[in-house]
């Protein structure tokens, strides 16, 4: 597969339709898979802000895409502290704005509260000088 032709194509495509975003959502999911984890993140920060703009702060397509860039932060073997606090930051955001928007018992937020368990311990890992490995 060549990922580079298919990445420039999900950058020109635009964000304006929800066709497209989840293309990008699920381009990112599938670069996350694949331990591509720069090309996933630069993906995603050239659509979140499109994202937001088009569908607003509180869409489930926004909060979707900035948890899987919370998620490839975390993942990440070279994440630095900066980028494991990063992704605690994101995620209890992403928690917050969900809880209040769709409830507590929607999967949107049980899905935020489960990444950013995840996260937290991934980052107390760190700190504690421990190696933390994600099996796919």
């Amino acid at each position: 597969m060549d990922t580079s032709r298919t990445y420039d194509q999900v950058l020109r495509a635009s964000v304006t339709r929800a066709s497209s975003s989840l293309a990008a959502i699920n381009f990112a999911v599938a670069l996350h898979t694949l331990k591509r984890f720069e090309e996933a993140k630069s993906l995603l920060r050239k659509t979140i802000p499109v994202a937001r703009r088009v569908f607003g702060a509180n869409s489930h397509i926004t909060l979707t895409m900035k948890m899987n860039y919370a998620q490839g932060l975390y993942q990440d073997d070279g994440a630095t502290f900066d980028d494991l606090h990063e992704a605690v930051t994101t995620l209890e955001e992403i928690e917050r704005i969900a809880r209040r928007v769709f409830g507590g018992a929607n999967p949107q937020t049980t899905t935020c509260g489960e990444r950013l368990r995840v996260a937290r311990a991934v980052l107390c890992a760190r700190k504690a000088g421990k190696d933390v490995v994600f099996r796919t």
